[in-house]
């Protein structure tokens, strides 16, 4: 599979497609389905693209042997553990800094009853982390096949910075209450911080998952717009730390299925 300028004018198409019906016929699909939000089949659309788009090229390419090949990145999990403190203890000390900056830090915790929070983490596991399936489980692949980790993870984080601001536009999403400025670097930054992580784990969907949960849980204090500064400033840490790695395209995982194979896989052509 070549083809990421494919996957990126089908990702945009189609969702940006949904979101423009959506807003010339907001009111007739309100009716049938509710506004926007995590139940409206429109915004879970929109959402599921990127999945979509990379598991139908991943099955156009390799049929299903090859898409049960693929789905086993997610057994992939062996990395360094300090990876596994900045997935586990950093991400989430980045949302408490930002909330002590903006004052939210003290705010009583989300959820009464505690274990009300339950039900909140189904979307944080069922949304956000499926675009995984094609910014990391493709888009990314290919992009290291053309570019060092660097360049390919700024380059994805742009262009999936871009692809969220029609959420912007769209009462009822939660970008719609924050700041454009500080969210679009914050993207473009996340995306810094996980490329590295994802190549020290051989191109894991589960550490990609993972990372987009962290992203979205709901039981992180609202710290924005500081939140997205700091992960600005983290991801220019993390570009120095892993400069060399980051530099060096034979760092990158460019598999698109699952290879027993440390670096490079096998299926890369």
């Amino acid at each position: 599979m070549r083809s990421a300028p494919a996957f990126f004018l089908a990702t945009f198409g189609l969702s940006w497609g949904a979101g423009a019906l959506y807003m010339l016929f907001q009111a007739e699909i309100d009716a049938i389905f509710g506004p926007m939000g995590y139940t409206n089949p429109v915004f879970i659309l929109m959402v599921y693209t990127p999945g979509i788009v990379g598991v139908a090229m991943v099955w156009r390419h390799y049929g299903l042997s090859g898409l049960a090949r693929f789905f086993r990145r997610f057994g992939q999990w062996r990395m360094a553990l300090s990876w596994w403190l900045v997935l586990l203890v950093a991400m989430p000390a980045v949302f408490y800094a930002g909330a002590a900056i903006q004052g939210s830090l003290t705010d009583p915790f989300p959820f009464s009853p505690w274990y009300a929070m339950l039900p909140a983490l189904l979307p944080m596991l069922l949304i956000g982390p499926v675009e995984e399936l094609g910014w990391r489980g493709v888009a990314l692949p290919l992009l290291q096949r053309r570019f060092s980790p660097l360049w390919a993870g700024l380059l994805l984080g742009l262009l999936v910075a871009i692809w969220h601001t029609p959420s912007f536009l769209l009462s009822g999403t939660k970008q719609s209450e924050w700041q454009f400025l500080p969210f679009f670097f914050g993207v473009v930054a996340i995306s810094v911080i996980l490329t590295p992580m994802f190549n020290a784990a051989r191109g894991s969907l589960l550490v990609a998952f993972l990372f987009h949960a962290q992203m979205n849980n709901p039981v992180w204090p609202d710290a924005q717009p500081w939140d997205m500064w700091l992960f600005v400033t983290a991801a220019l840490v993390v570009a120095v730390v892993n400069r060399k790695a980051l530099f060096d395209r034979s760092m990158g995982a460019t598999g698109i299925l699952h290879s027993p194979c440390a670096g490079r896989s096998v299926n890369s052509p």
